[in-house]
């Protein structure tokens, strides 16, 4: 964990303003720049990377809900171009824990006492952080260990101002050469970011959402904590103890395969059963979300950022996925996955199937092989996992002029699904994908 200690975020409308307007700046700079070199795809590379970093530079700085932001947007395979996502990504790894005073004054706004009135010790050093709060070890009479998460002060009160500056960033980078999404389709991923941070940042939402997936979504080998309500405020959730290692240092043991397989085995069938049968995911599947213990159990943590998914959407994803599986040559193959975007509002109700198949199939075929590929075969080596494809600005135009919409549940979906594949391609597990049959083999009727 880093040594320098956090500050609370800079909650001054002022301040904050002033970083992006320092960044969109440095974006304009950086574009003339690469606009005078020699064009060639490490010079793009390099270019996008320079771009990412002064986006997260600027969010560093801001902390507060941006980190998180530039978390969830480094999820999205198609919304900015990878040496973006990339830089973005480093907001997993960057979280300065918060000085003993801070603590104390969050304890003293939410219960009126200290954390050692509260419990029989509580560790001061917190043993987790991330973008929007910190864990801390704990016992309580009763109960053991105890997770004690602490919200950063002032988090939730620069959660509206940030979208507006990140929105204005993000516009910034309109005027590069980036592929970059239409402005519908940005606005509605950013739209379904901010509802995001309202909900996490709520920890007594979280605690409802620890109590139901505790209740509802047990499964053999997955454990979930449950939360101890007296112990629990808006800014503060105790919840019980889920021992284990993060990912890389129980890879770092050096487990079996058969270790490895058995971790993404729970995984998967977890996450399936979520999605198809329960309808309500974990939205933020990213690795310190999980941690392992030897025998290959994996504990789900950090429960703030959660989706429930309609039975219209889950069905129209399963037709959609089931189609793509029908042979190549298959003439309900491109009506079927057509039908399923336009009850989505992905296409319009007018559009032709032979405007699909000329215009949106080429250029979403690459994504669609990649979000179906471990379904096609019975047992799917994650070692082998392609990376997600990236959308070339041709692409990018043609998927503008023709898809209508997001659907509210898609950004969080695709987040999910991105974050999963992720997470099992690091485990290298080899996961029986049809056992449950959650789509239809390849070639059936789904």
């Amino acid at each position: 964990m880093a040594k320098a200690k956090a500050e609370a975020p800079r909650t001054g409308k002022l301040a904050r303003s002033a970083i992006t307007g320092l960044a969109a700046a440095r974006i304009g700079m950086a574009e003339l720049s690469h606009r005078t070199r020699k064009r060639s795809a490490q010079a793009q590379a390099e270019h996008e990377a320079a771009l990412g970093r002064i986006l997260f530079g600027a969010l560093g700085q801001l902390r507060g809900s941006a980190l998180k932001v530039s978390q969830l947007l480094s999820m999205h395979p198609q919304l900015l171009p990878e040496g973006v996502r990339r830089e973005l990504a480093r907001a997993h790894h960057q979280a300065p824990p918060l000085n003993r005073a801070l603590v104390g004054r969050v304890f003293r706004q939410a219960f009126g006492q200290e954390p050692e009135a509260l419990f029989e010790h509580f560790e001061p050093t917190a043993f987790a952080a991330a973008s929007l709060g910190q864990v801390h070890r704990a016992q309580l009479a009763g109960h053991g260990t105890v997770a004690v998460k602490v919200q950063y002060p002032g988090i939730a009160a620069t959660i509206a101002s940030d979208m507006q500056l990140m929105r204005a960033a993000l516009r910034a980078l309109a005027y590069t050469d980036l592929p970059l999404p239409t402005d519908t389709v940005m606005d509605s991923v950013m739209t379904e970011i901010e509802a995001t941070l309202l909900r996490e940042v709520d920890y007594l939402q979280e605690a409802e959402q620890l109590q139901w997936f505790a209740q509802h979504a047990a499964r053999p080998g997955v454990m979930m904590a449950q939360p101890i309500l007296s112990h629990t405020r808006a800014q503060v959730l105790t919840q019980q103890f889920v021992p284990g290692q993060p990912l890389q240092a129980w890879l770092a043991t050096q487990p079996t395969q058969a270790q490895r397989d058995q971790a993404g085995q729970h995984l998967w069938d977890w996450f399936m059963h979520c999605i198809f049968v329960l309808g309500r995911v974990h939205a933020d599947p990213h690795p310190g979300n999980f941690v392992f213990a030897p025998d290959g159990t994996v504990g789900v943590l950090d429960f703030g950022c959660t989706r429930s998914l309609s039975a219209g959407f889950r069905a129209q994803v399963r037709q959609a996925w089931s189609a793509l599986l029908r042979p190549a040559d298959d003439p309900q193959r491109h009506a079927r996955v057509l039908q399923a975007y336009q009850a989505l509002g992905l296409a319009g109700a007018d559009m032709s199937l032979p405007t699909y198949r000329t215009d949106l199939a080429p250029v979403l075929a690459e994504m669609q092989a990649w979000q179906i590929e471990p379904f096609t075969e019975a047992v799917f080596d994650f070692g082998t996992k392609t990376p997600p494809p990236l959308t070339p600005p041709a692409d990018q135009r043609m998927l503008g002029r023709h898809l209508q919409q997001v659907p509210s549940e898609m950004p969080a979906f695709e987040r999910m699904w991105m974050g999963l594949m992720h997470l099992l391609t690091q485990l290298g597990a080899r996961v029986h994908t049809r056992r449950a049959h959650w789509l239809a083999p390849a070639g059936a009727n789904p």
